[in-house]
């Protein structure tokens, strides 16, 4: 299997863009929008099958807190916390998972469940505010001078590198399972689950194998988002708006296509943008209806979204079969 050309040029060309000295707040813009993307890359994984989830966050959550609170009470550097977050990120996922698959949670019934899962994760980050710093946050302690990269205390340059080289894994991610009998099993699935089972596909296990792809690559963004911001707030990382805001970037991008969930993560930070220097604090909290109003509208109008419109379809007919010539 030889790896597609232009993602590796593409990816070569971004790896070369703060060579270009742009403004600190444009590199802001362009971290963030690319750690959205291994977010709703990650959620597309799931979705382009069926699997629905309204609660992301709560994996997001679970694996920024761990790397947070290995950091600050026991000096474990987030190099090994994030790994580590990730891992507890997918237990939790599994757990989560695997009695809905096999009870036969479908459909809206497991979004729901999912949409509780993040809610439980919230309120449980906030009771704990001992340690997490509850409903106001908590910030990872400063790395002692010299022990940046120790810390992954980066400046912007080193977190596009970081950012870059996540969002790479999760399009290669993406590359192999679409090549994988995974993907053909998950397919199957999605259009009968009965008629999956009787010809031999595991169910369960192949749902929860691309719940824990899923979940990893969730997880390793908002782990990576929370050390980039240097902050970790419940309500930006395991609440109900920031699952929101993953659902639609993949749908708004398009979450059939690779790129798709890029697309809509750039639609999504710059929707965020222009909320927040159009409204300032007079729309605090609005963000979410923002996106729930749009989402009902691409899920109606424009299914496949943005990516959708540029997918090609095949506009020629099947050739006339040539006319048979009786023999004189």
């Amino acid at each position: 299997m030889k790896l597609p050309l232009l993602p590796i040029l593409l990816l070569v060309l971004l790896a070369g863009v703060p060579l270009l000295s742009p403004p600190d707040y444009f590199m802001h813009l362009l971290i963030t929008a690319l750690l959205t993307a291994v977010m709703g890359t990650g959620w597309a994984m799931m979705g382009r099958f069926g699997l629905v989830s309204f609660g992301h966050g709560a994996f997001l959550g679970a694996s920024a807190y761990t790397m947070a609170l290995l950091w600050n009470e026991l000096g474990i550097t987030p190099w090994l916390g994030i790994p580590v977050g990730v891992l507890v990120a997918v237990l939790l996922g599994v757990l989560l998972g695997y009695p809905c698959f096999r009870l036969r949670v479908v459909g809206h019934y497991f979004a729901l469940v999912t949409l509780a899962a993040g809610e439980i994760v919230r309120i449980l980050v906030t009771a704990l505010r001992e340690h997490t710093g509850g409903s106001l946050g908590m910030t990872p302690n400063q790395a002692p001078p010299g022990g940046g990269f120790l810390a992954m205390q980066f400046d912007k340059a080193g977190f596009w590198w970081v950012a870059l080289g996540a969002w790479g894994l999760a399009l290669l991610a993406w590359w192999l399972l679409d090549r994988s009998m995974t993907s053909k099993a998950l397919a199957a699935i999605a259009e009968d689950e009965d008629a999956a089972a009787s010809v031999g596909i595991q169910v369960t296990r192949e749902k929860l194998k691309i719940t824990v792809i899923s979940v990893a690559f969730a997880a390793l963004a908002g782990a990576l988002m929370a050390q980039y911001r240097m902050y970790l707030n419940p309500e930006s990382l395991s609440g109900l708006g920031i699952s929101l805001q993953i659902v639609f970037s993949a749908i708004a991008g398009g979450m059939y296509a690779p790129f798709g969930p890029s697309i809509g993560a750039v639609i999504t930070i710059g929707l965020e943008e222009a909320l927040r220097f159009g409204f300032g604090t007079e729309f605090t909290g609005g963000a979410p209806l923002v996106y729930g109003v749009l989402l009902v509208l691409f899920m109606l109008f424009l299914p496949r979204g943005i990516a959708g419109l540029l997918e090609r379809r095949p506009q020629a007919r099947k050739p006339a079969a040539p006319a048979v010539q009786l023999a004189e």
